[in-house]
C-alpha cells in the first residue's frame, strides 16, 4: 500500500460512470474545498481521466497524487492530497 493509500481520506469523491471532463471538474471542486494536508479520495472508472488528466491537473497543482487500481475490476481509488 502507498503512502497516501494507507491513510483514512477526509473526503470521498464518487464519479463511477462519469466520463471526462466530469471527474477532473468534479475533482477540482472537491479540493477547492479542503484545508492543507487533507485527502481526497476518488473512485473512478474512466481510464482517460485517471491516466491522464487527473494525474497532470495534480502535479500541475502540486498535489500528491496516488492511483489504485481496484483487483479484478475496471475502476480505480486515486487519492489527492493538498499540500
Amino acid at each position: 500500500m502507498g503512502e497516501l493509500s494507507s491513510k483514512t481520506p477526509d473526503q470521498t469523491l464518487d464519479v463511477l460512470g462519469r466520463v471526462c471532463p466530469y471527474p477532473l471538474v468534479l475533482t477540482k471542486k472537491a479540493m477547492e474545498k479542503l484545508s492543507s494536508g487533507q485527502i481526497l479520495k476518488v473512485l473512478s472508472d474512466a481510464p482517460a481521466s485517471v491516466e491522464d488528466s487527473l494525474p497532470k491537473w495534480a502535479e500541475k497543482q502540486g498535489f500528491k497524487l496516488e492511483s489504485v487500481k481496484l483487483e479484478g475490476q475496471d475502476s480505480w481509488e486515486v487519492f489527492i492530497q493538498k499540500p
